[in-house]
């Protein structure tokens, strides 16, 4: 703080009227104030100049599990009062920023912010005058003790209220009296002695002016000292729960299922207590590790300006963001409380190549990794068998592809129309997770219908003095379809480290130290057998 502003604050506040404790305490506090303000003036790192916020800004975090949460359940439930969901419990976070004018005297002002989120975490509050950036904070509170009727009736305790109460076949009539308890039931010191009644028999209740204390919305104080009069700006910024989001994709396939159009959308859930109108609106997408709430920054870069065209544009813009990605929306939108909303997160892609691939995985999924400290001899444990295929849709994240683009995790589903009547018909869904661009997605949709298989142990040997053994399979894919399929036989070589493949009917690709696959086309209404064997070394 320059010594010009320091006069200014003196000559303004000490005048030669101030008793001498009132002069102590003013320079104790004008000298907290000045250290404050001398510190945040230090630690400031110079900037250029930075572009103007946006007058209101809602970045959102997720950490929502895409499998089991469910949004629109969240927002019924507290509809009808469903009380055992906390919304604070919701998993996600957001943090808002907000320009607001004020009006200030010159030296000690308080200044209250109401309308801010009832979730709102009081200790990640940032204030910055961008007006006069050598204002200070003094001191700041959160008064939440919002007006309710159990509140009121407690905030009346020793006072007089008029009660109307139901008076038989004469209609009602007024008790009126000191409160002395509003728990269970009203308890009334009137002149005639004691009333005790009960709630249900309560029509209503008359009160005196409203007490002070309470705040009908949630609100934000500040002692500021500020070292000139008049209109500021300033940026507040805030951590608040109650805020998520999750992505959801739907994928539609053409009638030869080598081809699909592709469209996004974003899920924004708001339980945090306030609407947010005329908002900018960013989404994080990536692991945010958190241990305690984070303190918002006040340094902010600015979208650069849209021309008509870009704030027409469907969906988010999309770019990277420290380790993660930032998609923010190029035109201001309303989150409304206890709402979700919908909104295209990209541009429908009408031209994807896709493949759809079928697996036959005989053995159980566990077999895969392995691990024994010990070669597996149990004869036994590598003949269970199961005769379903699983069907895949792959396609590649690659601008080559139409696409290109970062896809946040997600629930993917899979539509194909009937061509009968052109409907969209469900086919099966899957979990994405946070997939770059240039990256394979795969989608699991279900469980062939036409094709199965039946897997066979048709050899086992083990030579212990050798230390060596084999075992032989056989699998036989079935294939009831009219048009002919090609198949992925997935086997996993999991009983010991060292194996070789001494023989097989077909060529096979290893896919991992424990993992092989056969690919093979099995014909329309007809079947195809594979067959090798593996021996173990150890």
């Amino acid at each position: 703080m320059n010594s010009k502003l320091f006069m200014a604050i003196s000559q303004t506040h000490l005048t030669p009227a101030a008793t001498p404790r009132r002069r102590g305490l003013w320079h104790r506090t004008l000298a907290f104030g000045l250290a404050l303000a001398a510190t945040a003036y230090v630690s400031r790192p110079v900037l250029a100049a930075a572009p103007k916020p946006e007058p209101l800004t809602v970045t959102v975090y997720s950490s929502a599990d895409p499998a089991g949460f469910d949004p629109q359940q969240w927002v019924y439930n507290q509809r009808i009062g469903y009380n055992n969901q906390d919304p604070a419990a919701i998993p996600g976070f957001g943090v808002v920023k907000e320009m607001r004018t004020i009006s200030v005297k010159q030296g000690l002002n308080t200044v209250d912010f109401s309308d801010v989120a009832a979730l709102i975490d009081p200790t990640s509050v940032s204030f910055e005058d961008l007006t006069t950036p050598a204002t200070s904070v003094l001191e700041q509170q959160f008064k939440f003790d919002l007006i309710s009727s159990d509140k009121l009736l407690q905030k009346y305790l020793g006072r007089t209220v008029s009660l109307s109460v139901p008076n038989g076949s004469r209609g009602t009539q007024t008790v009126s009296g000191k409160l002395l308890s509003a728990s269970n039931s009203l308890v009334v010191q009137t002149a005639n002695g004691l009333r005790i009644i009960s709630p249900g028999n309560l029509q209503q209740i008359k009160l005196g002016p409203l007490p002070k204390g309470l705040m009908i919305k949630p609100t934000l104080q500040w002692q500021l000292l500020c070292p000139t009069a008049g209109k500021q700006q300033v940026l507040t910024s805030y951590e608040t729960k109650g805020l998520t989001w999750i992505a959801d994709y739907n994928l539609v396939l053409n009638g030869s299922d080598n081809g699909a159009s592709l469209s996004a959308w974003v899920t924004l859930l708001n339980l945090s207590g306030k609407t947010y109108r005329d908002a900018r609106l960013k989404l994080i997408a990536g692991n945010v590790h958190r241990i305690q709430p984070p303190r918002p920054i006040m340094m902010y870069a600015r979208l650069a300006a849209s021309n008509a065209a870009e704030n027409q544009q469907v969906g988010f813009q999309q770019k990277s963001f420290f380790e993660y990605h930032m998609y923010t929306l190029p035109r201001l939108t309303t989150i409304r409380q206890n709402s979700t909303e919908q909104i295209a997160l990209f541009s429908a892609r009408p031209h994807i190549a896709v493949k759809k691939v079928l697996v036959y995985a005989g053995q159980p999924t566990y077999l895969a990794y392995g691990g024994y400290a010990a070669p597996d001899l149990y004869a036994q444990s590598n003949i269970q068998s199961s005769n379903e295929v699983d069907v895949f849709i792959r396609f590649m994240n690659s601008k080559a592809n139409s696409l290109g683009v970062p896809f946040p995790k997600g629930k993917m589903r899979v539509f194909k129309a009937d061509p009968a009547d052109g409907t969209l018909e469900f086919v099966g869904e899957d979990l994405i997770h946070n997939t770059p661009k240039d990256e394979p997605v795969l989608i699991k949709v279900g469980k062939a219908f036409d094709i199965i298989g039946k897997r066979t142990q048709t050899n086992f040997h083990v030579n212990s003095a050798g230390h060596e053994m084999t075992e032989s399979f056989k699998i036989d894919l079935h294939n009831h379809s009219k048009a002919a399929v090609h198949v992925l036989v997935r086997e996993y070589l999991f009983r010991w480290n060292n194996w070789k493949i001494t023989a097989e009917s077909d060529k096979f690709k290893k896919i991992n130290s424990r993992t092989i696959e056969f690919p093979v086309d099995v014909p329309a209404n007809g079947a195809k057998t594979v067959t090798y064997t593996v021996k173990y070394t150890w």
